[in-house]
């Protein structure tokens, strides 16, 4: 499968912002979709992911009631809605999938085997 994120762009504190993440290829239901997030001088790190199938829902805790994971299996898009951001949420964001993906594993990088590009998003305080 292939993806490609984009929506990313300027903000200002507080603003919001939705990133898709479209993909291409067979079997995207199959797919554990996932956002990381790379902020300058950082490593990168898991910020939210949609399971195959049932569609369940993870997020890492800075973005708990502000950020929300959400799949269309027809259009093969997976988004995020990105509410109240903040100067710290400043990164490129990318999105990443992986096959069957076991639930122990949604915020582990290394067990995603397609990315995308990456999308910046710049928060301005």
């Amino acid at each position: 499968v292939q993806l490609q994120a984009s929506g990313g762009g300027l903000v200002q504190s507080g603003g919001s912002r939705r990133l898709s993440c479209s993909a291409s290829g067979r079997g995207f239901i199959n797919y554990t979709v996932a956002w990381f997030r790379q902020a300058p001088g950082k490593e990168r790190e898991f910020v939210s992911a949609v399971k195959y199938g049932v569609g369940t829902t993870y997020y890492d805790d800075f973005v708990k009631g502000r950020f929300t994971i959400s799949r269309d299996n027809d259009k093969k898009t997976v988004y995020l809605q990105m509410n109240n951001l903040q100067p710290e949420d400043t990164a490129v964001y990318y999105c990443a999938a992986a096959s069957l993906l076991y639930d122990d594993y949604y915020n582990t990088e290394r067990y995603y085997n397609f990315w995308g590009q990456g999308t910046q998003v710049t928060v301005s305080s």
